[in-house]
């Protein structure tokens, strides 16, 4: 065990140092998970997980609906989709409902490839939060929604 998780508790000052040294190697890690063969030729960025994981986990959906989930604008997630669509990994059909609306999937033919690029992940946290209490999980995601805000209130040049 790592001395590190002994301690009883925290200040306020010590989580934030323990923060601090622990996101850019969560986010490197991250960055360096090994991308499968089959979309290797692909220009993927990590902005671009989230997308695919909304329509791997969810389905398919419109522009809007995937820029509402990802809390970026239609434009910029048009972009995303028209980017990966003519890469060859997403579809783009008319729904039919509504022929002004698009429906966006992942191609058949790339979701066990797009499933195996997220798995990595997804196993690590449910490791991480499976013996955590069902309220225990939800203060881990809500303090790093948190965060994600606080941040971005922050630094408004990135969005």
């Amino acid at each position: 065990m790592d001395p590190e998780e002994s301690k009883p508790g925290l200040s306020v000052a010590d989580g934030v140092r323990e923060l601090l040294l622990l996101m850019p190697r969560l986010v490197g890690r991250a960055k360096r998970a090994p991308v499968p063969a089959q979309l290797a030729d692909l220009s993927l960025a990590p902005r671009h997980l989230s997308l695919l994981s909304y329509l791997l986990f969810d389905g398919p959906m419109t522009v809007t609906e995937l820029a509402g989930r990802l809390k970026v604008a239609p434009t910029t997630t048009s972009l995303m989709v028209g980017d990966l669509a003519r890469q060859g990994l997403l579809d783009r059909t008319e729904d039919p409902g509504d022929r002004r609306r698009t429906i966006v999937s992942i191609k058949e033919d790339k979701r066990r490839a797009v499933d195996a690029w997220l798995a990595r992940g997804a196993q690590a946290w449910e490791r991480a939060l499976a013996p955590l209490t069902p309220a225990e999980r939800q203060l881990v995601i809500s303090t790093l929604r948190a965060y994600e805000q606080d941040v971005g209130d922050c630094c408004p040049e990135d969005r």
